[in-house]
């Protein structure tokens, strides 16, 4: 009878164990980029794992150097602006089209229906290689190669995830709701506002973290669409390379420390709603 609490003891203890392993490998190179954001670029080649000394003599540490130098040579909140506006309004966009996408696909059985999902579904699995000269090609005829053109090629890009999500969430809402909210008088759009999507709330929050992180830290597409021009932070860090290969070691730590604080701060804020929202979006009614 007591071998079994010591046995569940020990399994605890190589799942704690386990977990702090992953842990540690996930935030050990985010210590070493921020710890490297205030070395002297010359001293991250030479010992990039090494702590920087704050001996007046020893010359690794340069304090809040870096990130002065950094925000001037890239235009940090010139990109920062350009970052945040599409990411907003991309993910608003996302999120607030593929819920009424999936909720009327999931409530209107049907060939076309069944088309539309399944060729989102489809478009979840094509590698984004495969598309991108086309895609950089009709963005450019379209005039979508700009801050407000983008935004419509993510929300076509982040359609699929987003409606498969919502979708499995809506599945498990009793449909006898939304036939109450009809027998008042409610219209169909009046029931999505008013019954719908106040219940996606977890939804929507676990969709949008994924979004923000994708879009935010995305590189390829805001370059293929609107180039050099209009510079996103991914885009402005790669311009610390310098000519024959050199690179602003320091600048560029430093930068990559200020475009993830705002993505991490806002997954602190919300990761208590992905477990909710994920495990709702598992429930078929």
């Amino acid at each position: 009878m007591s071998k079994k609490p010591a046995q569940s003891s020990a399994a605890n203890i190589l799942i704690l164990i386990f977990l702090i392993g992953m842990a540690f490998v996930v935030l050990y190179p985010i210590f070493v980029v921020l710890m490297n954001s205030f070395k002297s670029r010359f001293f991250i080649s030479t010992a990039p794992f090494a702590f920087p000394s704050m001996d007046p003599e020893n010359l690794t540490f340069v304090g809040s150097e870096n990130y002065l130098s950094g925000v001037e040579k890239t235009g940090f909140f010139s990109a920062f602006g350009y970052s945040l506006w599409i990411t907003v309004v991309s993910v608003a966009g996302i999120l607030l089209l593929s819920s009424m996408m999936a909720w009327y696909i999931t409530r209107v059985k049907g060939k076309v229906t069944s088309v539309i999902y399944y060729t989102l579904i489809f478009s979840m699995i094509v590698p984004f290689q495969m598309v991108m000269f086309t895609m950089s090609k009709m963005a450019n005829m379209l005039h979508l190669d700009n801050p407000i053109g983008i935004i419509f090629v993510y929300v076509g890009f982040g359609a699929g995830m987003s409606t498969f999500m919502y979708a499995g969430f809506i599945k498990s809402i009793p449909l006898s709701l939304e036939e109450a909210a009809m027998i008042d008088g409610a219209t169909p759009p009046q029931t999505f506002w008013y019954v719908i999507l106040p219940m996606l709330k977890s939804s929507a929050i676990t969709i949008g973290i994924l979004e923000i992180m994708w879009v935010w830290n995305d590189y390829l597409l805001p370059y293929l669409t609107i180039g050099t021009e209009y510079r996103t932070i991914p885009i402005a860090i790669q311009y610390l390379r310098g000519g024959y290969g050199s690179v602003d070691m320091g600048a560029m730590m430093a930068m990559l420390v200020l475009a993830m604080i705002p993505v991490i701060v806002f997954y602190l804020i919300c990761q208590k709603h992905i477990i909710k929202g994920v495990l709702a979006g598992a429930v078929k009614g």
